[in-house]
């Protein structure tokens, strides 16, 4: 049995424009939300992808009602980190979104749209590292993440995009956040305040949860202080990069 390879910093002067795509509000604030903040204090341009309003996600609250209330909630969330935009993807519904060629689309373009450095989102794995199941909707995200990378360097993909005006983009990065065979950290030391404040934005969404759900500090505390004691560091976000 070999030992994992060690971490490496991530090298943070590699990107300048950063684009975020999730399954739902709410999944970049359980942690990546960190290294948002630290990137937009260093004068970086970060917007997020959401894939759904996360309208299924409160039990006692109607989808109707769930989904604008959750939505106001994730640009509260991103405000917090420095974050002005925040875009929804129409047709795709909470719970039940599937990996495929509208998905793979609606990506790609906003990668072209944006034209970041460096993508970043959640594993696809069908575990989480601390060994939880990842839900469905995060593992059709992150894979169609992946695949909109290629695809929104092909102009041949998707052509009716050029047809919009939209260009082919070249994204230099891929970063794969809490994959269970990560290869790079970045160091969230003095971000744990503000990824705080961004969790708990989601006020209505936390109090669902019911009470005995962990407080936003304590969550935090434990999801970016655990992968930290490898690294050496208080706090830190990991994942995988993929070039």
């Amino acid at each position: 049995m070999t030992d994992a390879p060690a971490l490496q910093p991530l090298d943070e002067s590699t990107f300048e424009t950063v684009l975020c795509v999730a399954a739902h509000p709410d999944d970049l604030e359980y942690g990546l939300a960190a290294a948002v903040d630290k990137w937009v204090r260093a004068g970086k341009t970060v917007t997020y992808l959401l894939a759904t309003r996360g309208e299924a996600g409160i039990d006692t609250m109607d989808p109707a009602e769930a989904g604008p209330a959750r939505e106001q909630e994730e640009r509260d969330g991103a405000a917090e980190v420095g974050v002005e935009v925040v875009e929804f993807v129409d047709g795709f519904d909470d719970g039940v979104v599937e990996h495929g060629l509208p998905l793979r689309r609606a990506i790609a373009r906003e990668i072209r749209i944006r034209r970041p450095d460096l993508l970043v989102t959640l594993t696809y794995a069908d575990r989480f590292p601390g060994g939880q199941v990842n839900q469905a909707d995060h593992r059709a995200v992150g894979l169609a993440v992946l695949d909109a990378k290629a695809d929104a360097g092909n102009r041949w993909i998707f052509p009716d995009l050029v047809d919009e005006g939209l260009e082919p983009w070249q994204v230099r990065q891929l970063l794969i956040a809490v994959d269970p065979e990560p290869s790079h950290y970045v160091d969230v030391s003095d971000n744990f305040d503000a990824a705080v404040a961004s969790l708990s934005a989601h006020a209505a969404y936390l109090k669902a949860l019911g009470p005995e759900y962990p407080s936003p500090a304590d969550l935090l505390g434990s999801i970016l202080g655990g992968p930290a004691e490898v690294v050496g560091v208080p706090y830190a976000v990991t994942g995988r990069l993929i070039g």
